[in-house]
Formats: structure tokens, sequence, C-alpha cells
């Protein structure tokens, strides 16, 4: 289905809700990106409920809700029975749940926006603090989402010469810099199917007796581009 044929789709679909459920939905959007799934191969994320603040209004939540056109592409090239109506209606109103959700838990939202602002730090080089992806969404496992960007979060004893990791099905080494230290922020470059921003492979000093009793601030976060390697086998 071609992207301006999914959109009027979409249109129709939510033309069929009841308006109590699009109370603090600024917005339903298409878009023609293509989001893969953080662990499973097979899978790809359909949809997703953004929440923000209500800047103009009393200040309550607000989301705005966005469908894949270019991951709903990828999952019907593999199935020769997409039901392509079906898959929307469905990718919809489980984000609108999200949107309920997140009205009811306004402080969670709060640790987001916080945790996005940390994030802008990282891309400008600015003084950021080291564990700020946790209080991003967590999607699987140790992997945590904030806004575009994918964390991999991997709490280890010392750096090490390398380690593996997993991406949407798939396996790869990734060298890690023999000047990085504890806490290191690498970007993973060179995964198939990465995700819309960067994957961040986090690797920290699981806090002990220690961080209590260092005096002064922490050291600022090593930051380094490394590029994966896919282990062998199959995919």
């Amino acid at each position: 289905m071609r992207l301006a044929d999914f959109e009027r789709l979409v249109r129709r679909l939510t033309d069929q809700v009841p308006p109590d459920f699009l109370d603090g939905v600024v917005e339903i959007a298409v878009s023609p990106r293509v989001v893969p799934h953080p662990v499973r191969g097979d899978i790809w994320t359909l949809g997703e409920c953004i929440p923000l603040h209500d800047t103009e209004g009393e200040g309550g939540i607000v989301s705005r809700v966005v469908l894949y056109h270019g991951s709903f592409r990828a999952l019907a090239a593999d199935d020769p029975d997409f039901d392509w109506r079906e898959e929307a209606w469905e990718t919809l109103t489980h984000e609108l749940r999200h949107h309920l959700e997140w009205r009811a838990r306004a402080p969670e939202l709060e640790r987001l926006d916080d945790a996005a602002e940390a994030n802008y730090a990282r891309h400008d080089g600015e003084p950021f603090p080291s564990d700020f992806h946790l209080d991003g969404e967590r999607v699987a496992g140790d992997v945590y989402r904030i806004e575009l960007d994918y964390f991999l979060d991997r709490p280890v004893r010392a750096v090490p010469p390398e380690i593996e990791l997993g991406w949407h099905g798939r396996r790869y080494r990734v060298p890690v810099p023999p000047e990085a230290t504890l806490p290191a922020f690498l970007t993973v470059e060179d995964v198939a199917d990465p995700p819309p921003g960067e994957l961040v492979l986090v690797l920290r000093r699981r806090p002990g007796l220690r961080d209590l009793l260092r005096r002064g601030p922490p050291a600022p976060p090593f930051q380094a581009a490394v590029r994966a390697v896919k282990v062998p086998g199959p995919d």
C-alpha cells in the first residue's frame, strides 16, 4: 500500500474511534520511517504514542500518535496475507491505550522530559548525567529509548576490550577503544536495520559503596563512535 493510501486509511479509522479516547491526542500522524524492533529480527515497530506536556493548556499531558508506514511495508513484504486495515486498526487502538495510560502516570513523563534534555546535551557535547538513559522508555530488557535514540545498558566491572550485543535479531561484536573509561557512551555504527536515531552502547560500573565515598564531581562520560562486526551465524 502506498503512503498516500495508508494516510487515507488511517484517517478513516480515526473517524471510527469514540471521541473520549481522543481527548488529549494532539495529532495522529503517519510517518514513512522504518523502525526495527530492538531485539526480534522479524518484528517491526508499527506505531508509537509520544507523550508531551501541554504547554498551551493547563499543564496536563497530551500525546502524539504516529504510525510508521515503512514498518508496515516491511512486515507486509514477508506476509502475503497481511491485512493492512486490521493491522492499522490494532496499532492505532493500541497506541491510544498507551495515551490513556500516560495521562494516569504524569510523574513518569517528567523523568522522560529530563532524559530528553540530557540527551540533547550529549548530542551537543555538553555535560550530562551518566545514567540519564535509565529514565527513558524501557522497550525490551536492557534497551531504553529516548525519542529516536536507543540505548543498550551494560553494567560491567571494568572496561572490556570488546563486547557482544544483539540488535534486531542479529549478534554483533563491538571493539571498545583502549582509552575508554567508565562510564562510556559508544555510538554503534554499521548494524543492519539501524534505529531512526543513534544506537548507543552504555558501559557503566554498577553503583557501589565506593561511589558514596568518592569525593568531588564524577568524571565526564567517555564518548566515541565504534563499528559493529556481525557475528557469523544464521539470520
